[in-house]
């Protein structure tokens, strides 16, 4: 039973990916779906595996770290969630990208560790382009200072930038938040070099993928659209 609609599910998802990339006139092979899988059981990851999922979105650090150990070499993991300083050295083996670095205090604790660990980590840098107060990350104008502290730490290596929407009943709401991002990182991109910035535009959750692929995502973080109730 959890087979069937996980793959039905998917296959609607992975349609929907690949026709909004088309709208905007992308290759679909540019966007990653990233499973978000905080609200399901363990049990769901080898059926997960079967289905052709590579890339695996926990919120919280503890529960990457256990179940990256139950599968060390079948997923790609990606850390969406706030990152507390006093977590860093837990997340850093646990995860292969970083989605949430919101400040240059934990990027230097990022830097701190990653050298004790001798472990270089790929980060985006998190940006709140909805202007809300109740959203993490930094401001637009803060971006540059942040970019350039951010590409001078040896242990950093940038891969992009990330963001939260606000939650909206009409997903056309959230396309100024995923416009501005995509501006930021052609700025930025084109003040410090691309490929110093790194390609990725992590944005788009269940109800609004969509859109963020049409203003360019290229990760889009997907939980509940994957999963039924109770699974």
């Amino acid at each position: 039973m959890i087979r069937a609609s996980l793959s039905r599910n998917l296959d609607s998802i992975r349609e929907r990916i690949r026709a909004a990339a088309l709208r905007a006139g992308r290759d679909p092979a540019e966007i990653t779906l990233v499973v978000v899988t905080k609200s399901v059981s363990i049990d769901v990851f080898p059926v997960l595996r079967e289905l052709g999922i590579q890339d695996i979105g926990e919120n919280r650090v503890h529960a990457l770290v256990e179940r990256r150990a139950a599968f060390p070499a079948s997923f790609r993991w990606h850390l969406i969630g706030s990152l507390q300083r006093n977590k860093v050295g837990d997340a850093l083996p646990a995860a292969d990208l970083i989605h949430s670095m919101d400040s240059l205090r934990l990027a230097e604790k990022i830097q701190e560790v990653a050298i004790r660990q001798d472990r270089t980590v790929d980060v985006l840098l998190e940006v709140n382009a909805s202007g809300e107060s109740t959203k993490h990350g930094l401001a637009p104008g803060e971006l540059p200072a942040c970019v350039d502290r951010v590409l001078s730490l040896d242990r950093l290596r940038l891969a992009g930038l990330m963001t939260m929407a606000s939650v909206a009943e009409d997903p056309e709401e959230t396309r100024p938040t995923f416009r501005r991002l995509a501006e930021l990182h052609r700025a930025e991109g084109r003040r410090v070099g691309k490929g110093r910035l790194g390609p990725h535009l992590s944005m788009g959750m269940s109800q609004d993928f969509e859109v963020a692929i049409e203003e360019g995502a290229t990760l889009v973080r997907i939980g509940t659209a994957c999963f039924e109730p109770g699974e």
